[in-house]
């Protein structure tokens, strides 16, 4: 017997008792977070919006430009067909010939005498 005592398992050291711990924390109630989205839905809506209202700008200054150009482009043609028909008009060919057909006018190189009888009184 002696051999089962010479066996016996070693003495542990007692284990320090723990604090005892305390009731558990409860965790606040999840607040509904309703706001804070309506928020960032509000904030992100205007942003598009603003987007949007850019673009509908941009496009009217561009069909505004896209007009301006063909009238441009029209009244450009126009000055080019009043500038040939100005010079037309003024040629000296022109005049002279008109001077002298509808007008009755002589050339100035043309001098025409015409004599008188004398009359005796």
């Amino acid at each position: 017997m002696a051999s089962a005592t010479a066996r016996a398992e070693p003495r542990r050291a007692p284990r320090p008792r723990a604090e005892p711990r305390s009731a558990p924390r409860r965790r606040p109630a999840p607040r509904p977070r309703l706001a804070g989205s309506v928020a960032w839905i509000l904030v992100v809506a205007a942003l598009l919006a603003g987007i949007v209202a850019l673009n509908v700008g941009v496009l009217r200054l561009n069909m505004e430009a896209e007009r301006l150009e063909v009238e441009r482009n029209e009244l450009a043609a126009r000055r080019d067909n009043l500038e040939a028909e100005l010079s037309r008009a003024a040629a000296a060919g022109r005049i002279e010939a008109l001077a002298v057909h509808r007008l009755g006018l002589d050339h100035p190189g043309e001098t025409t005498y015409v004599r008188l009888p004398r009359v005796r009184e």
